[in-house]
């Protein structure tokens, strides 16, 4: 099956034909370049067994890469306009084959639920996703859809950096604590604003990630996650002060930390999220030596 791409005339056309205008609210950047859509779909390594969850598919340009190489598409479009308009954007440029592998959803990516992707599965995320709801919208999508191999998304650069960042670094933070949670992340390229309608004043990244089991499957992600959010609400802090809130006091704290095998001492920017599960897990332990 293949299917026509769009260019900068096509999507100016369309956009026209249908009233849109780019909102900065909805975070909408449309890429007209073809070799681009083709560079994302090659790097995102699909295959015709992988159900594709693509979010914000705005005019089309992306969807109509990946529906040649995918089993099928899921394509959550919040704005009603774009949702209504696509499978007439796909029948024209894929034809009968790529709308038959095309399923619309008029829905809020960071709402939205497994039972509404049920039939078939979504295997992996290729998406532009807007850059105000980039993180919130990968780690939703993570936590609600278990059978999501793999992905890859293409977020400001700025943001790129953060979620591929390890221990140690300077833009090592939650974004990147939590994707490591769930995977394996890396980055696969920059992406120039030229390519976009409208031009962004930013450069955006692409970050591909593979799905691993988590680090300690036995703690429960929400307690971890707490953790994570407390070390780095104030960064510069050291984790005994950070930790005061959610521990119970300092004293807790520290003792949670020792019991975990991490220096008191240490900030949360040099931790792994292992570490922080064994701090999490901790918690009972430190709890009960301070009765």
């Amino acid at each position: 099956m293949a299917a026509d791409l769009l260019g900068p005339a096509e999507i100016r056309e369309l956009a026209a034909r249908l009233g849109v205008q780019p909102t900065k609210k909805l975070g909408q950047n449309f890429v007209h370049d073809p070799n681009t859509v083709r560079r994302i779909v090659a790097a995102a390594g699909l295959t015709p067994a992988d159900v594709v969850l693509e979010v914000g598919p705005g005019l089309g340009s992306l969807t109509l890469g990946l529906l040649p190489v995918a089993g099928h598409v899921h394509a959550v479009e919040l704005d009603p306009t774009l949702a209504g308009a696509l499978p007439e954007t796909v029948a024209r440029h894929a034809g009968p084959a790529g709308t038959a592998r095309l399923t619309v959803h008029p829905a809020d990516a960071l709402r939205i639920t497994a039972a509404e992707l049920a039939e078939p599965a979504p295997t992996a995320l290729v998406a532009n996703l807007p850059y105000n709801v980039a993180v919130p919208v990968v780690l939703h999508l993570l936590a609600e859809l278990p059978g999501l191999r793999h992905g890859l998304v293409m977020v400001q650069k700025e943001v790129a950096d953060r979620l591929v960042a390890g221990p140690g670094s300077r833009t090592y933070g939650v974004p990147s604590v939590k994707l490591a949670w769930y995977a394996d992340a890396r980055s696969a390229g920059r992406v120039p604003p030229n390519v976009f309608w409208p031009v962004p004043n930013v450069d955006s990244g692409l970050v591909a990630f593979t799905r691993r089991e988590p680090p300690r499957p036995d703690v429960p992600r929400k307690q971890v996650f707490a953790v994570v959010d407390a070390a780095f609400a104030q960064r510069r802090k050291t984790l005994r002060a950070a930790l005061a809130g959610w521990a119970g006091g300092p004293d807790r704290a520290a003792a949670a930390l020792v019991a975990a095998g991490v220096d008191p001492g240490a900030r949360g920017e040099s931790l792994t999220a292992a570490q922080f599960a064994a701090i999490a897990a901790s918690a009972p332990v430190a709890a009960r030596a301070a009765e």
